[in-house]
């Protein structure tokens, strides 16, 4: 009897001929293989080979880079226990996932290189974890576990996550911008979210991060206005004059607006900041004092976020008519003089 006998409900010659032929130590010898027959099946010239420690691929030749995926994977899961002081937490109990340009590479984005190309593949893991990365697989341990996303069968780190972990190990000032880029042009998510992962992971204070989020920023607000603009004619709203400041007569500046309706008193204006670091005070107490400046001069302002701009447009638009038809039961506003921003 040989060990491609089936010793267990699925003989070897099936596992390795099945969609991913990676396994792990243990579960070979679940399936009746000793461990010396697991180190003579993997000797060089051998059937199979060790990608990573306890980590098996059943054939020969150059894994593919779904192998890879799932063999850091595998090694990251089974690999290294629990701090044993710490409580076994639901962020400790969850499993591995892929992040950094390997996510990247996941979600699609074309400045990330490809799979097969990276040296390392960055696996997000509980920080009460003892594992040390090994081979290709680069351990990454954190606190606020994000919920993992599944791209083609892999788990993986969303992408503002994945973004942080991966411009953490770059110095590329030019990839760091076209990574951020791409994020918020190939609407994978909004700026200010990319923002509030690289400020989590310390990383504001890089030269060529910040570079590149002032270049983020800039695309972010450039694409909010554009679905603004389309929204208003989407749903057939009356034209605003687009990017204006206001001020009253002869007296104080009262800021500026990305829309304003002003026969009828109503103003837009997308809220895209982000806070930094450096930034002191309550994040909205300049928007909110902006906006009971313009109401007590009759003007109703509607703030949105980009993120409401791309995800729920028809329901902004229903707002923004709302208030215009509003506009009739209100006292008459305040000359203000309006100037092109």
């Amino acid at each position: 009897m040989n060990h491609d006998a089936p010793l267990s409900p699925l003989p070897l010659h099936h596992l390795a001929d099945g969609h991913r032929p990676v396994l792990t130590t243990h579960q070979l010898r679940a399936h009746g293989v000793p461990p010396a027959e697991i180190a003579e099946r993997c000797r060089p010239g051998g059937p199979w080979q060790q990608l990573l420690p306890g980590v098996h691929l059943l054939h020969q030749g150059p894994p593919t880079s779904e192998e890879r995926l799932h063999a850091a994977l595998l090694y990251a899961r089974h690999r290294g226990p629990s701090v044993p002081s710490q409580p076994r937490s639901a962020e400790a109990a969850r499993d591995p996932m892929i992040t950094g340009l390997a996510a990247l590479a996941l979600h699609g984005f074309a400045a990330a290189p490809p799979l097969l190309s990276l040296d390392r593949i960055e696996v997000l893991v509980a920080r009460t974890r003892r594992l040390r990365s090994a081979g290709f697989a680069d351990i990454l341990r954190g606190a606020d576990l994000p919920d993992p996303q599944d791209v083609t069968g892999v788990p993986t780190a969303p992408v503002p996550r994945a973004l942080a972990d991966a411009v953490a190990g770059l110095t590329d000032g030019t990839l760091v911008r076209r990574l951020l880029t791409e994020a918020v042009r190939g609407g994978h998510c909004e700026a200010a979210s990319v923002v509030r992962e690289l400020s989590r992971a310390r990383l504001l204070t890089r030269p060529h991060v910040v570079d590149a989020v002032d270049a983020l920023m800039a695309e972010g607000r450039a694409l909010a206005e554009q679905r603004l603009y389309d929204l208003v004619h989407a749903y057939g709203l009356p034209d605003p004059l687009w990017n204006v400041d206001l001020r009253l007569p002869g007296g104080p500046f009262l800021g500026g607006v990305d829309a304003y309706w002003s026969e009828y008193g109503v103003a837009v204006e997308i809220d895209a900041r982000t806070p930094r670091p450096s930034d002191h005070g309550p994040a909205g107490a300049e928007g909110d004092e902006h906006r009971e400046h313009l109401e007590r001069l009759g003007i109703t302002l509607v703030r949105c976020r980009p993120r409401t701009l791309r995800e729920a447009p028809e329901q902004l638009a229903t707002v923004v008519r709302t208030a215009l038809m509003a506009a009739a039961d209100r006292e008459p506003t305040r000359y203000v003089v309006v100037l092109p921003r």
